[in-house]
Formats: C-alpha cells, sequence, structure tokens
C-alpha cells in the first residue's frame, strides 16, 4: 500500500497481510535498515513510519549554503555596528549563534510533527528578525534563502512554495505600507521571485536525490534478490549433499547413520519411524547397542517424548538427571524429530556415554540434517510400499494370463485323460485317442512357452516399441489366423518408462482381441516424434456394447487405463456389437497437438 506524504514524497507502508507474513531471509527492508535509507528516506517494515532523516543527505549544502547566507548577511550589517545600533549587533549574534547551533546540531526532519514544528521554527525566526530590522532592505534578508531551501529538502516543491509565498507576502506588506513607490514595488517583486526560484531549486534538487534513492532502493532490491536465491541454492545444495540418492529404504538407512558418523561424534544412534496402523514406533536402524524392535507411545524415553512432543531437536547434557536414555550407558544425548508431509513421521536419537558431549552448534546442524532425511525416509517407505503394490499387480497379471490359457489346457487335458482311462476300463482301442492327446499336451507345451515368451517380451534400451510390436503381432498372428496391418514410426522414442508402459497397453489390447474379439484383421499404430505419441490399435472382430461388457476386466479396460494414467497418457474405447472394437492412448507434450505426429509407413503381416 503507498500513501502520499507531500508532493513527491513517497511513503511506502504495508499491508496488514504483508506485516503477517515471515521474511525467512534478509528482505529490502533489511538491506535499508542497513543503508540507513528508504528510497524517499522512509522505511516501513514494522508499518510504521521509521526514524529516518530526509535532510541527512542534504546536510553538508545545507551546512555550506547556512554559513555563506550568515556570513552575507554579517557583511551588509557591519556598516551599523559602529553607529552602535544595538538591534542590528543582537540580530546578528542570534544569526551567528544559531548558525553555530544547527552547525553542532543539525536540523532534521523525520515527517513527525515535531520535526515540522523545527522547519516552520527557523523560518518564522529568520522572518520575525528580517521584517523588524527593514524589511527587503534588512541586511539579514540572505538568512531567509537558508530557511526556504531547508523547507524545500525536507518537504519538496509545494511546502517550499508555500513557505516562499508566506515569507515573501510577510516582507512585502509591511515594505510597501511604509513607502509605496516604484522602486519599493520593484524591489519586492525582485526578491519574491528570487524566494520563489529558490523554493523551485530546492524542491528539484529533493526530487533528484529522491529519484537517486529510488535507483538506489531498486539496486539493493536486486541485491536482496540475488541473496535470497543464492541463500535458497546453498540449502538447496546442501539437501542435495544430505539426501541419499537411493529409494531403497535399507540404503537410505545406511547413508544416514553414515553421515551422522561425519557430523558428529556419539556412541548410540537410533532412528524410529511411527507405525501409523498401530501408532507404535517401529526401530528401523540401530548403531552401537541393543535396543527394542517396538515401543509403544508411552514407551519412548523421556527426552524423545520431549522431542516429539515440541517437533524440535531437544539436547540433554545429563541424561542421569532427566531419565535414561535408549542406552542405560548413555550419559547425554540429542533427539530430533523427522518431519514430512506436514507431520512427524519418526524420531532421531543420538547419544554419547560423556556428560555434556553436545553443544548449541550441534543443535542447528541436526535441525538441517533431519529435514532431508526424513524426506529420503519417507521417499523410501512410499516407495517400497508403491513397489509392493506393482508386483502384486503383476502377479496377479500373470496368474489371469495363465489362468485364461494355460489353465483351460491342462483341464480340457484332464478330462481327456479320464476319458481314455475310461475308455480303457472298457477294454476300447486307445491308439487314435492317445496320439490326439499327444497333438493335445504338444498344443499345450506351445500355448506355454508362447505365454512366456510374451511375458518376457519387453522395450528394452536395445529394441523400441516398434521392434516389439512387430515380433510381438507375428507371434500372435501365426498362432491366432489374424492378420495384421501395422503402421509403426521408427527412429523417435519415448523415455524408456512412458514407451514401456505404452507397449504393455498394447500388448494388452492385441491380447484381448486374440482371445475375446473373434476377428481376422488388426490394424495397429505407432506414431512417435520423440515428446509425443500415439498409439491405435483396431479390429474387425465382433465387437461389444460400451459399459455392458460383462466382466470388464477380463479384457484388462482397468490394467490399460491405470497404466495410461500412470504416464498422463488419455485412453479412449470405442465399440458397437458387429463392427469390431477400437483402443486410442495418446501421450501429448502440452506444447503440441495430435496433428503433430508424423504419419507411419505401413507394414502387412498375417
Amino acid at each position: 500500500m503507498t500513501s502520499i506524504d507531500d508532493d513527491d514524497a513517497v511513503v511506502t507502508r504495508p499491508s496488514a497481510d504483508e506485516d503477517d507474513q515471515e521474511q525467512p531471509s534478509r528482505s529490502v527492508g533489511d538491506l535499508i535498515a542497513e543503508f540507513g535509507r528508504a528510497p524517499d528516506g522512509t522505511a516501513a517494515a514494522d508499518g510504521i513510519v521509521d526514524r529516518v532523516d530526509r535532510v541527512a543527505s542534504f546536510a553538508p549544502a545545507i551546512l555550506a549554503i547556512r554559513w555563506g547566507t550568515t556570513i552575507a548577511s554579517l557583511a551588509l550589517a557591519m556598516a551599523n555596528f559602529t553607529p552602535g545600533d544595538w538591534q542590528i549587533i543582537a540580530y546578528a549574534a542570534v544569526i551567528v549563534a544559531y548558525t553555530v547551533l544547527r552547525t553542532v546540531r543539525p536540523l532534521t526532519y523525520f515527517g513527525d510533527i515535531r520535526s515540522l514544528l523545527g522547519v516552520l521554527f527557523e523560518v518564522a525566526l529568520h522572518l520575525m528578525i528580517v521584517t523588524t530590522s527593514g524589511q527587503w532592505e534588512s541586511p539579514f534578508v540572505f538568512s531567509l534563502l537558508t530557511a526556504i531551501i531547508v523547507a524545500g529538502f525536507a518537504r519538496g516543491f509545494g511546502f517550499a512554495l508555500r513557505i516562499g509565498a508566506v515569507c515573501s507576502i510577510a516582507v512585502s506588506i509591511p515594505f510597501l505600507v511604509q513607502d509605496p513607490t516604484s522602486d519599493r514595488i520593484t524591489t519586492s517583486a525582485q526578491w519574491t521571485l528570487i524566494l520563489l526560484l529558490v523554493a523551485l531549486v530546492a524542491g528539484y534538487a529533493r526530487r533528484i536525490s529522491g529519484e537517486a534513492d529510488r535507483q538506489h532502493s531498486l539496486a539493493l532490491d536486486r541485491l536482496g534478490r540475488l541473496a535470497d536465491a543464492n541463500a535458497l541454492l546453498f540449502s538447496l545444495h546442501r539437501v542435495t549433499q544430505t539426501l541419499p540418492a537411493s529409494l531403497d529404504l535399507d540404503d537410505v538407512l545406511d547413508t544416514t547413520i553414515t553421515r551422522l558418523k561425519g557430523l558428529f561424534e556419539f556412541d548410540y544412534a537410533a532412528i524410529f519411524a511411527i507405525d501409523e496402523t498401530d501408532g507404535h514406533w517401529e526401530l528401523l536402524r540401530k548403531e552401537g547397542s541393543r535396543m527394542p524392535a517396538r515401543l509403544g507411545r508411552d514407551e519412548l524415553p523421556v527426552p524423545m517424548r520431549r522431542a516429539v512432543a515440541d517437533e524440535t531437536v531437544v539436547i540433554v547434557p545429563n541424561l542421569g538427571e532427566s531419565g535414561p536414555g535408549l542406552s542405560p550407558k548413555a550419559g547425554s544425548g540429542m533427539y530430533a524429530v523427522l518431519p514430512a508431509r506436514g507431520a512427524v513421521i519418526g524420531v532421531l536419537s543420538i547419544e554419547h556415554q560423556g556428560l555434556n558431549r553436545f553443544r548449541a552448534r550441534d543443535v542447528e546442524l541436526l535441525r538441517g540434517f533431519v529435514e532431508p532425511v526424513a524426506l529420503a525416509i519417507d521417499n523410501a517407505r512410499w516407495f517400497s510400499r508403491l513397489r509392493t503394490v506393482g508386483a502384486d499387480e503383476e502377479r496377479t497379471r500373470i496368474a489371469r494370463d495363465l489362468h485364461d490359457r494355460i489353465g483351460q489346457s491342462l483341464a480340457y487335458l484332464a478330462f481327456e485323460l479320464d476319458r481314455i482311462v475310461s475308455a480303457h476300463d472298457r477294454g476300447e482301442e486307445l491308439g487314435e485317442p492317445l496320439e490326439q492327446l499327444r497333438e493335445d499336451v504338444r498344443g499345450v507345451i506351445r500355448e506355454v512357452r508362447d505365454t512366456l515368451y510374451d511375458l518376457r517380451t519387453d522395450v528394452t534400451d536395445s529394441q523400441d516399441i516398434a521392434d516389439t510390436l512387430e515380433q510381438f503381432t507375428r507371434r500372435v498372428g501365426e498362432r491366432a489366423n489374424l492378420t495384421f496391418e501395422l503402421f509403426l514410426d521408427r527412429g523417435e522414442r519415448l523415455p524408456i518408462l512412458q514407451e514401456r508402459e505404452m507397449w504393455r497397453v498394447a500388448q494388452e489390447a492385441i491380447t484381448n482381441v486374440e482371445r475375446h474379439a473373434k476377428a481376422t484383421e488388426v490394424r495397429v499404430i505407432w506414431r512417435c516424434n520423440g515428446t509425443s505419441a500415439a498409439l491405435d490399435i483396431t479390429d474387425n472382430g465382433q465387437g461389444f456394447p460400451i459399459g455392458r461388457a460383462g466382466r470388464l476386466d477380463s479384457y484388462g479396460i482397468l490394467g490399460m487405463r491405470e497404466r495410461a494414467s500412470s504416464i498422463g497418457a488419455t485412453l479412449d474405447l470405442t465399440s458397437q456389437p458387429g463392427k469390431g472394437a477400437r483402443v486410442r492412448c495418446s501421450l501429448i507434450h502440452p506444447s503440441q497437438t495430435s496433428d503433430d505426429l508424423r504419419p507411419a509407413g505401413s507394414t502387412r503381416s498375417g
């Protein structure tokens, strides 16, 4: 919020919201305080006008002008000293004394009433001396110039012009009343013009100084921003130095203990994480002593409970007085919570056999250490959970493939064996049934081989999705009597993780066609320009009504949607009974559109 003090004097005051915000690093207000001025001579970091002298930067000029006008006044008054004009002598003494006073204690202006009264007093003093000692013919008339200049330096054009006009009127009226001749009118006009010009010059000088100060403030602002950026980069560098790079929980914990050893001298250390299912504390890693694998909510040592309650770092110089630590042999310790996701996920304990082994520096060092460590541990734990979920999902998919293909074939073989045994008991000829059984077993073996081969087929660094699709469709076409028409872009590739998920979507869609569509032809389109990609699989099978496809999970639709969502792609499924089905999966970069994907060449197989 900005308010205008007077003319070009701008005072910046923060709004309530700005005032309540924390300043994590050195702000512009701090820099202003260091250099002594705001852009206009004020500062408002705390919501009030700071006591910054607005005329301080003009002090040398004011002092020189003050002594110059004083010397000029004394030179003009010297002629009245010899006749013994005691009024002139007294006024000269007052002006000299005031000049000496302002040399020792310069006039200040802070924008408050007291400062304003000081400026007005100087104007009134010199105006009184001039009006009572001859008006425009007074030897002290030059002393008015200093008062007007000070007014201009303090408050700008408007104030200085008003002061100059008031002085001119106050002196001219009695001067002209005594003898309204043309010479006196001319003298009054000349001095009025001089006073107004001096006021304009002083105001202009103040404006130039204000602009210079504003430019200086902008430079300080940029300097402050650079300092903040430097502090942020330094903090990020500390994080990268401290944060374990691995997402494996064991690696993170081992790295944490190793770095603790490099930072602190201790005999025992332990890292506990809270089990969110029952609120117990689970021991993740220990060093130097045997410790319980799990602790109840109230079983933590008193210093650790204090750390958890206050969510800070607690240092205990003498564990014998405050209560035992984790290790009964420990004499002193430090305990810190591990914060992540806005909550406490664990607690870290460092203990030493000696007393008073940890200092304030260690507290600050540990406080900066635990945040990235907590983030790394939390990431590793979540990654472990997601990896478990992903492994379960993959096992479910493999079990479904085995059940849908091999399970049915093995069940058929079991029925055939039962039939052959029954035929043998009846004394029937078994040659032809056994020959058929042998062919069926060979077929099951082929199915097992094909299934395992399909499960192993994947996109790799050396084999892109186009090659993988070509190999996979060739095998499916041979065993299912399907004709594939392929339009595959080659050369440009997506990042391996994205390309792998797109391949799994294509594999699931083609497998659905093989098992359920009763199709004869399939068209596969893959377009990729390195940043965006589109996959389109269309068959001429029996199709199905969308939303009423029976067990939709049997077609893998849910899995395809989850895979597409995991890489930020979209999945569209269209189908009608008797008109086949179409699966489209698109991964479009924000800066591109689907029209940016170039056409692909065609390959027909079957």
